[in-house]
This record gives C-alpha cells, sequence and structure tokens, in this order.
C-alpha cells in the first residue's frame, strides 16, 4: 500500500527525532559508560535497570540527560508490542512506593504539634508522588521532549484501557502535561504563504476539519481575504498545537464548498463584514482534554477587533458529525413528526417504504441523492428540522451529544443558523447528510451564554433555529 503524505511526514518527523536521540544516546554511551539496551523490546529487567539509573541521576545534570536519551531513543525504536510492555514496566514499576506512603500517612496522624503537623503533610504530599513523574520530567531538557512526552501520552490513551496501571501513568502525565501547556504559555502567530514550508507542510497533515488537498488549495486558504493562526508552546517552537482558519466574507456563510472555491476571487478587504472560523483544528493527540480551541477563537476575535474593526460579525460554518448516526438511531415516530404531509407522502415514494425512517435511509444511502432536485424538494424542511431538532438530544451526563456544539456553547456562541447541503464531499455526506451550522460569537452575550450553558445545561439557539426543532416534536 502507498503510503499518504500524511503518513509520510509523521513517519519522517520520528525518523528524525529518533535520529536525533540516537546521537545524544551514542555520547551518553562514550561519557558515563552506558552499554545500551540492544533490544528492549522483550526485556522489562533492562528497561527498569536504565530507568532507574535515570532516576539516580549519577553523575549530574549531563549525565542525566544521556541516560534520559538512551532511554527515549529506545523507546522510538521499539515497535507497537514493544511500546506497551515499555509503558508497562515505567507504570507499574515506578509506581508510587506504598511502604513510603504507608509512613508518611502514620507520620500525619501521629503528628501533634503544629510545625510537625505540617512536616508530616510535607513528607506526606511528596509521597503520593511516583518516581515515574521525576522520569518524565527528565526528558523536558531534551530537544523535541515536550513533543516526545505529547506523543507518549497518545500511545497511551491508545492501549491503557482499562488498565489501572497505565490510567495512573496517563494521568500523571495529563497533569504535567496541563501545567506545561497552561494558556498563559502560548503564543499566537499569524501563518501565510512566506511561513516555512516545514510549517506549512504541518498545516496540511494536521488539518482535521476539512482536508487540504493540495499546495494551491492552502495558498487559497491563505490568500488576502483569508487568515490562519496557530498557537505555539516556547518548547515546541516549531509545532503547532491548534490552528483556526478564517474567511472574511460579506454576509455570514453557508457552504464549505463555495467558501473554498479556489477559482472565486478574494473578496475586496473594503467589503467584508463577517470573519467566519470554518476550520479549528487541534494537532497533538497527546493533548487531549487540555482545550486550545476555546482560548484560540478569543485571542483571534481580539485581535480583530483591533486590526479590522470593519468586522461586526463572528461566526463559525462548522460540521454536524454526529446527525447522520443519530439519524439511523432515532425512532420512527420522531422522523415521521418532521414530515408535512406531502412531504411525508413524497419520503415514502422515494424510499420505497411506508416508514418514514427506513425510508428516509434509503435515500440518504444513494450515492447522488443531493443532486436530484425531487429529493431536494422532499428533504430539505424535514432534515433542517430534524437536525434542529438533535442539538437538542443530550447524553447521560445532560450535555448536547454533538461535540462540536459542546464546544461552541460552552464557549459562548449561539447557535445561529442550520445551512442545507452545506458540505457535499463524501465526509460531509457520510457525517452529516450534508448539513452544516453557523456558531455565532455575539460579544456582548458571550459571558451569559456561557453561563446558561454551564449552570443551566441550555442550549443558545437563535429564533429561527428553535422553530425547526419544535417543528420535529420537540415541545
Amino acid at each position: 500500500m502507498n503510503e499518504t503524505p500524511r503518513e509520510s511526514f509523521f513517519e519522517r518527523a520520528l525518523a528524525n527525532l529518533a535520529g536525533a536521540w540516537r546521537e545524544v544516546a551514542a555520547g551518553a554511551a562514550r561519557n558515563v559508560g552506558l552499554s545500551g539496551l540492544g533490544s528492549p523490546a522483550r526485556d522489562a529487567d533492562a528497561l527498569e535497570r536504565l530507568m532507574a539509573e535515570c532516576l539516580e541521576a549519577r553523575g549530574g545534570e549531563v549525565s542525566a540527560r544521556l541516560r534520559a536519551a538512551e532511554l527515549g531513543r529506545a523507546y522510538l525504536d521499539l515497535d507497537g508490542p514493544g511500546r506497551r510492555g515499555f509503558l508497562e514496566v515505567l507504570a507499574r514499576r515506578f509506581a508510587v512506593e506504598v511502604a513510603a506512603l504507608e509512613r508518611a500517612i502514620t507520620d500525619y496522624r501521629d503528628a501533634e504539634e503544629p510545625d510537625l503537623k505540617l512536616a508530616a503533610e510535607d513528607a506526606l504530599r511528596r509521597a503520593l508522588v511516583p518516581p515515574r513523574v521525576k522520569l518524565l520530567t527528565q526528558f523536558n531538557v531534551l530537544p523535541e521532549g515536550v513533543k516526545f512526552l505529547a506523543d507518549l501520552r497518545s500511545d497511551l490513551l491508545s492501549v491503557m484501557a482499562d488498565d489501572p496501571h497505565l490510567r495512573g501513568l496517563e494521568g500523571d502525565l495529563r497533569e504535567l502535561l496541563e501545567s506545561w501547556f497552561d494558556v498563559g504559555f502560548l503564543d499566537l502567530r499569524a501563518i501565510n504563504w512566506d511561513s516555512p514550508a516545514s510549517l506549512l507542510e504541518k498545516l496540511i497533515a494536521y488539518e482535521a476539519v476539512h482536508e487540504i488537498r493540495s499546495w494551491d488549495d492552502l495558498r487559497n486558504r491563505l490568500d488576502s481575504d483569508r487568515r490562519l493562526y496557530a498557537l505555539f508552546h516556547p518548547r515546541m517552537p516549531d509545532e503547532p498545537l491548534a490552528f483556526v482558519e478564517v474567511a472574511l466574507v460579506k454576509g455570514m456563510a453557508g457552504n464549505i464548498q463555495a467558501l473554498l472555491d479556489e477559482s472565486v476571487p478574494p473578496i475586496d478587504p473594503r467589503e467584508v463584514d463577517t470573519a467566519i472560523f470554518y476550520s479549528i483544528s487541534n494537532t497533538q493527540r497527546g493533548l487531549t482534554g487540555i482545550s486550545f480551541g476555546d482560548y484560540l477563537i478569543k485571542r483571534v476575535v481580539e485581535r480583530f477587533s483591533k486590526e479590522l474593526p470593519r468586522l461586526k460579525t463572528y461566526a463559525t460554518l462548522s460540521p454536524v458529525p454526529g446527525f447522520r448516526g443519530w439519524l439511523e438511531r432515532a425512532p420512527a415516530e420522531l422522523v415521521a413528526q418532521a414530515f408535512a404531509g406531502e412531504e411525508l407522502d413524497g419520503i415514502r415514494a422515494l424510499g420505497g417504504s411506508e416508514d418514514a425512517g427506513v425510508a428516509l435511509l434509503a435515500v440518504l444511502a444513494r450515492a447522488d441523492w443531493h443532486r436530484d432536485p425531487a429529493v431536494a424538494v422532499v428533504l430539505k424542511r424535514p432534515l433542517t428540522r430534524l437536525c434542529g431538532r438533535y442539538f437538542l438530544e443530550t447524553g447521560k451526563n445532560g450535555t448536547p451529544i454533538d461535540p462540536v456544539a459542546r464546544f461552541h456553547l460552552r464557549n459562548g456562541a449561539r447557535l445561529e443558523r442550520i445551512n442545507w447541503l452545506a458540505d457535499t464531499s463524501d465526509k460531509g455526506l457520510g457525517q452529516s447528510a450534508g448539513l452544516m451550522v453557523n456558531y455565532r460569537y455575539l460579544p456582548g452575550d458571550i459571558e451569559k451564554n456561557h453561563e446558561a450553558y454551564m449552570e443551566q445545561g441550555q442550549v443558545v439557539m437563535s429564533a429561527e433555529v428553535r422553530g425547526l426543532a419544535k417543528q420535529a416534536g420537540r415541545r
């Protein structure tokens, strides 16, 4: 199988990092007497010895760095099963020292004098920190060390399942990364066509919402009526953590293919009045749960308000990734309620079934349904009603089932509009039956909307969208 450009990029990056650390590790072997692990994939004891040597830090800071490089190089050279074995050794053999913790608990309970109590509390706090945390922090000083730890957590998220030891290791690593990636440490940068080619290549590889198909496609997204901003960490200056793509347009955009059409000339800057955030991508899976997108949007809006005061509207053009799947699970009576009399007759005829739900799914299963004007007449209103209803569906925790909705509503946006056949790509049709939505950020309402969502679970909608939801049977 031919590898994709995305796969080629990541494999090359991994090889470069492994090569850099291999050189550092070779210095370790010469300077501090390390013999190397050979083939550590099957040798848990050898891994444990090297990890213990890293923790002992014999020979000072330089030696510790070299040993950490040897350990990191060993991990990068392993295959999938070997990496899991590495993580299991780190998780199980370098967890909290139970005997030391029990002594600290006893000392804390027995301490009576205030000074002794405070000292015992400090000792207890230190006893609760497993040795592996100190080991993980040693990678901080290596080239690309912070990036390595983020990728290490990505591997952990893939394999930990219900293993309590691996989950504990993941929790330790998550806490470290959360402290290192506080938004106060992050830099916002504008990316343009003159940015380094290596960075532009990463944007192509990391784009998670609307695939960048070519260099011409990327150049179009960086044209004079477009903006692209990314967040960076000082320890990962060449590695974007998250980026947002923005189109400067006249009026609220409602179709992604039209927005990204390379043949359309740029809009005159004097005519634009709206900023459309059409793609927000978090690039590091290892930083899952450490949200940057909300901070990124707020920073960009602040920047626009100073640099482009003529902008009056800030909104997204967002996918509805769970809508099609929800339609497949929706009760038949709910689907039928979304169709008016003639529409119900039409979908039954088109889908060959008296069950409106079955008929609807049969029509949506056709590859070219969106190109048929007769289908559009029957489906446009019912599908937008059902989409409005979908946004009122909640999970067990009481929040909307749609992940994109949770993100924007939590940030204080309002669900403004549902757009018919706004994304007719295979992905758009497969995930959301071609529908997209606009979330609107009204600066004066953001805080109020955020509180309504966080405190009351309220899905803030425009009157138009709420009306569609009611027409689909929600009262």
